[in-house]
Order: C-alpha cells, then sequence, then structure tokens
C-alpha cells in the first residue's frame, strides 16, 4: 500500500486530494496535513473585504469532504521534511509533539507565505491591511466599513489598493478589488468623499504579471488588452501610479521607488497592499541532518520541479519547454509541488532595475486555475507512478489556458466584470508564429454585465466541485 502525503489544501492541494481520493483512496494511504480544518474560496474575499458576502459562504469544512474521499485529514503544519528517509515532521493544531508521518510519495502545495515583513510596516498586523486570508479579509473589510461610516460623516478619504512590494505578485486581485470598492462606494452614493489610487509594481496597466493581454481588435489589428482596462479605470476615477515598488509603509504613507529610481510617497487612510510572496517556511533534512533546503527549493522557498532554472529573460522567452511539465523535483523525484508551490523558471513579465540597484518585477501568478489545473496533473503523476511506475500526464504553462475574471461589484444587475482569457499563460514563441507567442484566436479581453453572470456562475461550479458533489470531476479546473 502507497503512501501519499499532501502538505496544504488550498486550490492545489484540495484538488490533488480529491482526485487521488477517488482513483487509489481505497487501496491505498492518501493524508492531507493542512494548517486550518476549513477550504477556503479565496477569489470570494475580494468580496468579502467590501461586506458583499457572509463570511461562512466563502468556506466549509474539510474533514466531511475528504471522508467521502478515503482521504485522512491533519489539521497542523509540517515543520520539517526528511526526503531521504521519506517523512516529514508535523504538528497538530491541537499541540502535543510533534509526530513523523511517513511518505512513499509528498505532495507540496502549501500556497504562497504572505511575506509582509519584507516591507516594513506592511500587514494586517501594522499598517495595511491584506485579503489575502480568511481572517485578514474580514479585519480588511471592518476597517473599510469604518472608514464608509466617516464618509457617511462627511469625510473624504483617500483609498490605495495594489502591491506592497516590488517583486509582489496578484495584482489582479488587487485590481479587482479596488474596482469592488469604486461600486460599493457609488451605491451607498459616497463615491464623491473617496480619492481611489490604484498602485502597482506592473510596467503598465493590464501587465498583471504575464506580460500584459494583447488581442486582435476590429480589422485585425494587435490591440493592448490594457487598454480596455484603463478605459474602465479612467470610467472609475481611480488614479493610475505604476512602476512603483513599496520599500517601506508606516500609518499614513506609503514609500516607493518608481522605474526611474526616483523615491516618493503615497498618503492614505485605507491601504490594502498585496505583499511579497515566498514558497515553503520549513526546512528540508537529509539523513545526517545536514539542512538541504537549498537543494530542494529556490531562495524564495518555492520547490524545484523539472524545469529549467538559470536562464536570464531572453533566454526563457525563447524556451518554452523550461516550464516544468510533470512537477517532480529532479533530486527527489517522488516530491511533487503544485500551484503557488513549484518554482517557475523566471518572470513572465519583463523585469526591470533601477538605477539604485532595486529590482521591480511583477511576479509569475499561478493561483486559481493555474493552481487546479496543476493539482489535478501532479495527482495523475502520482497514481500513474503507483500502478505503472512511470508518469504520463504532463502540462506546462506555456500549454496551459486561464481565466481570470475581475468583478466590478458583485449584483447580476448593476454589476460588471472584465474577462481575461489567455492562452497560453506563458507565451511559446516557438509554437505561435507572432510576437506574442499565444493564441490570438483564443485569448481575449472583454467587459460588461455578462462578465458579472460568469464570475458568479464559477463561483458557483468551482463550490460545486470542491464540496465533492455529484458530477464534481466534470468540471474543468
Amino acid at each position: 500500500m502507497a503512501k501519499v502525503v499532501i502538505i496544504g489544501a488550498g486550490f492545489a492541494g484540495h484538488t490533488a486530494a480529491m482526485y487521488l481520493g477517488r482513483g487509489i483512496g481505497r487501496e491505498h494511504d492518501i493524508t492531507v496535513v493542512h494548517k486550518f480544518d476549513y477550504f477556503g474560496f479565496v477569489p470570494s474575499w475580494v468580496w468579502l473585504g467590501i461586506d458583499a458576502v457572509r463570511p461562512q459562504n466563502t468556506v466549509f469544512k474539510l474533514q466531511p469532504i475528504y471522508d467521502k474521499f478515503n482521504v485522512h485529514f491533519i489539521q497542523g503544519s509540517v515543520e520539517s521534511v526528511h526526503p531521504d528517509e521519506n517523512h516529514v515532521f508535523l504538528q497538530r493544531a491541537e499541540g502535543g509533539v510533534a509526530e513523523r508521518l511517513d511518505y512513499d510519495y509528498l505532495i507540496i502545495a502549501t500556497g504562497a507565505h504572505m511575506n509582509y515583513e519584507a516591507t516594513p510596516g506592511l500587514g494586517p498586523h501594522k499598517h495595511t491591511e491584506s485579503i489575502c486570508h480568511f481572517d485578514t479579509a474580514i479585519q480588511a473589510r471592518d476597517r473599510y466599513l469604518e472608514n464608509v461610516e466617516r464618509m457617511k460623516q462627511g469625510e473624504r478619504r483617500r483609498i490605495v489598493i495594489g502591491t506592497g512590494h516590488p517583486s509582489a505578485a496578484c495584482q489582479g486581485a488587487a485590481f479587482e478589488y479596488i474596482t469592488n470598492i469604486h461600486h460599493d462606494l457609488t451605491q451607498r452614493g459616497l463615491r464623491s468623499r473617496a480619492d481611489l489610487v490604484y498602485l502597482t509594481n506592473e510596467p503598465e496597466i493590464g501587465d498583471f504579471g504575464v506580460g500584459g493581454i494583447n488581442v486582435v481588435a476590429k480589422g485585425g489589428r494587435i490591440a493592448r488588452g490594457g487598454d480596455l482596462i484603463e478605459d474602465a479605470m479612467d470610467e472609475f476615477g481611480i488614479e493610475k501610479a505604476v512602476r512603483r515598488g513599496v520599500h517601506e509603509v508606516d500609518r499614513n504613507t506609503i514609500f516607493w521607488e518608481d522605474f526611474e529610481g526616483n523615491y516618493g510617497e503615497t498618503g492614505y487612510d485605507f491601504a490594502m497592499l498585496i505583499p511579497q510572496s515566498k514558497g515553503v517556511t520549513f526546512p528540508f533534512f537529509d539523513i545526517e541532518g545536514t539542512n538541504i533546503t537549498s537543494k530542494v527549493c529556490n531562495p524564495a522557498g518555492f520547490v524545484l520541479a523539472d524545469g529549467i532554472y538559470g536562464l536570464d529573460y531572453d533566454e526563457l522567452r525563447e524556451t518554452p519547454h523550461a516550464w516544468p511539465a510533470q512537477y517532480n523535483h529532479p533530486l527527489y523525484r517522488n516530491i511533487f509541488s503544485a500551484g503557488i508551490a513549484f518554482a517557475p523558471p523566471g518572470p513572465i513579465s519583463r523585469p526591470h532595475v533601477t538605477k539604485n540597484g532595486t529590482a521591480i518585477i511583477a511576479g509569475a501568478p499561478r493561483t486559481g486555475m493555474i493552481s487546479g489545473v496543476t493539482g489535478r496533473v501532479v495527482a495523475f503523476n502520482v497514481m500513474d507512478m503507483i500502478r505503472k511506475g512511470r508518469m504520463t500526464h504532463r502540462e506546462r504553462m506555456t500549454e496551459m489556458l486561464t481565466v481570470c475574471i475581475a468583478s466590478n461589484g458583485k449584483s447580476l444587475w448593476n454589476g460588471s466584470a472584465i474577462v481575461m482569457i489567455i492562452y497560453p499563460v506563458v507565451p511559446d514563441l516557438k509554437h505561435y508564429d507572432n510576437r506574442e507567442g499565444r493564441d490570438m484566436f483564443v485569448t481575449r479581453v472583454e467587459r460588461g454585465i455578462s462578465g458579472a453572470w460568469l464570475k458568479q456562475m464559477v463561483e458557483t461550479t468551482f463550490m460545486h466541485k470542491f464540496r465533492g458533489r455529484p458530477l464534481w470531476q466534470f468540471i474543468p479546473e
């Protein structure tokens, strides 16, 4: 009987657990270790941050789901991994001594560690808010509503939403949050009392860490998808502060450096800034007890996979096969990583270094659909190894489609959304004979009320899938 341990139960880990449980859960031992006893639908926390959804509607308990799939569940945290001896040490949530958990295959799907510490003053325990976790999204909601009350009393408030580190990712979440704030304040009749600022490390609006989304416009010309996004921001009266890497925050001011190496500051009354993301926070040890984390992970803690690392940006753009395909470690072939946990071979957007030596880079996204797809690929490859002794499933981000829906209000009647369809996520300049490296028939950016309906449909169907309800496996990641 094979033992499979999954660390993390977000989009990637939970997807992997469901497929593994359905496929081999009766014959083999599948165990999930997760810090919380619930699954959180992270995309809905944008709405939670403006009080548009109830907190309990964005989460559900994991244990009942795993009971249906013959998957063991441990609420706790991994303290260390020992790949030479195929075991981890973990600490259960209820306390007690650390215990050993053996594995034949290990899937690391820990998501992102929100590295607030990388920016002095940043984070929900200091000066700014975050919608990156369930509890912090609730706190962001409460702080936002406090500002709403002050606007009701006639005060003018300055709200800054964006990225809080020169190498932060997930700009899409920040963009969606600020457009939802715009919609919410408009519905409350308070929009005229708020100055909204979108502050980002992107080289241009609409980059989103994927190098921008260019599309075929009328007449067959190539148009910048970011133009539609900029038009929406202009319509909403949102100030755009791009090409800026935040390096410090105090209770009233955000301090940043721009692409030209100039230093500046932006004042605020309420700010939600996405921090730098890091990978695993637990160490890896060899059989002699030597720390080998640097052999397993890159310097940011993301787990190395079957990609090609060390290429410069232009080389990477010309090497689509540099991106991982099967997501297992090059040295420890029974260790897999999925979702945000795997190490990309480099950024998708072109990095920039200022005259002061500061690297300002919009990080490569690996959330949402990408996490689900890699979770599925990893699950099927583990099943392949158990059943056949070889892997047969592969999907690089240079072959992967993703859909991002940035809502502007939750309402199906007066809301809207910008729908971005990107194929492939990482441009493949070898396969597509155009300077975009993408399938221009598939890649689209559209805006309208139909997007709001699509957003609601996606949330409903994904929550159905993640709860393991009938025919869940036929709903694509």
